[in-house]
């Protein structure tokens, strides 16, 4: 079954919620806000691409947090699959949060 262009925006107003309720362990801001999801791709068939970093390459939990990232995404109606991408190009940087995000860690006043 073929998804339809609202079909595929709802799933991705899903997973961007569902993206909301990780967070990195360090820093008490999810990790959407924080910027770390590059990209999310939606296919037609509810494959789902996840292109995501982290906010260092040595991060405690380089391992779990994007098992946490898959798990979540996977639990969304209608994803059929995801593929999960971890990059570190571009590095991420404080500049990537969003508005939210550095108010609630005090560098925005």
């Amino acid at each position: 079954m073929n998804y339809t262009d609202e079909q595929i925006a709802v799933i991705g107003d899903s997973i961007i919620q569902a993206l909301k309720t990780v967070y990195d362990p360090e820093i008490p801001v999810d990790i959407y806000e924080l910027g770390l999801i590059y990209d999310v791709q939606i296919s037609e068939e509810g494959e789902v691409k996840v292109v995501m970093t982290l906010t260092t390459p040595n991060c405690p939990v380089a391992e779990s947090l994007p098992a946490e990232v898959r798990e979540k995404v996977s639990a969304v109606e209608g994803v059929k699959d995801v593929d999960l991408e971890l990059t570190f190009e571009p590095a991420w940087n404080k500049d990537m949060m969003s508005e939210e995000a550095k108010f609630e860690l005090g560098i925005l006043f």
